[in-house]
């Protein structure tokens, strides 16, 4: 498929099948994030790849629990792939993905961000390119500001100074491929 064709198609998707991708994919996706822009050539981001779906969910719940809905400036993402935006009743940000990678970027560094959602972009449209569902997911620091989260920090060796930026869900998609929303 031609790049337009798959900017184009590609959802993200919020509703996951419990069946676990192949981690010769997970591995393909990742390096796509590690081939994207970052700002003077840097290539700052570390990903980590998390390929076990109990783990998965333990770090989706982390993600939502500073929630803060009075941030908001909307209420409202989608009827066919819900957010926690939509339903209070979601309780992992993670929305059941079996995989998920984990974007970091160097803390106090003035592209810090940017550099992880442009691997986040990349690590998307890599994902659809190879028959799976995405979806990107922010409020990184804020899931691993905590005890249980510092922990997984520790675990994965990541260095001093490293913030989590954003996630990128990875999966099959649990039913029909949502309508692509009008472009303006």
């Amino acid at each position: 498929m031609d790049f337009m064709e798959l900017a184009r198609t590609r959802h993200s998707i919020r509703k996951y099948t419990n069946e676990q991708i192949p981690r010769e994919l997970l591995e393909k996706v990742i390096e796509a994030g590690l081939y994207a822009p970052n700002a003077g050539g840097r290539q700052g981001s570390i990903i980590v790849g998390v390929h076990d779906a109990k783990l998965t969910e333990q770090i989706g719940k982390l993600n939502v629990a500073k929630f803060d809905r009075s941030e908001l400036l909307g209420n409202y993402v989608s009827d066919e792939q819900p957010s926690i935006i939509d339903d209070p009743t979601i309780k992992s940000g993670f929305y059941g993905a079996p995989s998920v990678c984990v974007v970091f970027g160097p803390d106090g560094f003035l592209y810090s961000i940017p550099d992880a959602f442009c691997c986040a972009e990349n690590m998307t449209l890599a994902a659809h390119s190879l028959g799976l569902a995405s979806c990107i997911i922010a409020r990184g620091e804020e899931t691993f500001d905590n005890p249980d989260g510092r922990k997984f920090l520790a675990e994965w060796e990541i260095p001093e100074g490293y913030i989590a930026r954003c996630f990128v869900l990875l999966g099959y998609i649990d039913g029909a491929e949502p309508k692509t929303a009008q472009r303006l």
